[in-house]
């Protein structure tokens, strides 16, 4: 799938204002590290164009609402927030809507990747410095993302991985190739 990214700049106040020219930039490196990651794992692929995200933005956007509840749901983060019924499984599914999909590209699988990331602007950086002589830490911004594979047929999502830290530049080629690499970490690896 087309790779969800959008990238932000925050304001003194900490509003995040989007970045037209860093969303471009992002969605450039990280298309490029998950296409080598894709070649040097041998899989067999289709890449959809960037066209295809406006024909399948339902799509897009129903898993970043589904990634969000993963996310906050499953896996050892998930707390007082894990949901009894699921018992610690990885049981989400997006039921038909993956069905033209599937029949436009053919594809058994997809692979969804959604990432947010946030700097500070120089305003803001200004404000971290006189907040923390008055005790205050500002955060600088954030990368939070989520990769998802789904199998096409039934819309199960067959394996989920995160990302959610204070560092990492998907603006910079290489540091956007480590954050994929870090999205993919665990990644099945049977074809």
């Amino acid at each position: 799938m087309p790779v969800d990214v959008e990238l932000f700049s925050l304001s003194a106040g900490g509003v995040a204002e989007p970045k037209a020219d860093w969303t471009s930039a992002a969605h450039g490196h990280m298309k490029a590290a998950l296409l080598a990651t894709s070649n040097r794992l041998g899989f067999k692929h289709t890449e959809l164009e960037d066209t295809a995200a406006d024909e399948y933005a339902e799509p897009i956007a129903l898993h970043a609402a589904v990634a969000r509840s993963i996310a906050l749901h499953h896996g050892a983060n998930a707390g007082p927030w894990a949901l009894p019924t699921k018992a610690g499984r990885l049981d989400w599914s997006f039921g038909d809507a993956m069905q033209g999909l599937k029949q436009k590209t053919g594809a058994d699988y997809g692979l969804f990747v959604w990432v947010r990331d946030s700097y500070a602007s120089a305003e803001r950086k200004v404000a971290m410095v006189a907040m923390a002589l008055l005790g205050v830490g500002l955060n600088a911004g954030q990368q939070v993302g989520y990769a998802s594979l789904v199998d096409l047929h039934d819309g199960r999502v067959v394996w989920f991985n995160r990302l959610a830290r204070a560092s990492g530049d998907l603006r910079e080629a290489d540091a956007a190739a480590e954050s994929i690499a870090v999205l993919l970490d665990s990644f099945p690896r049977t074809r």
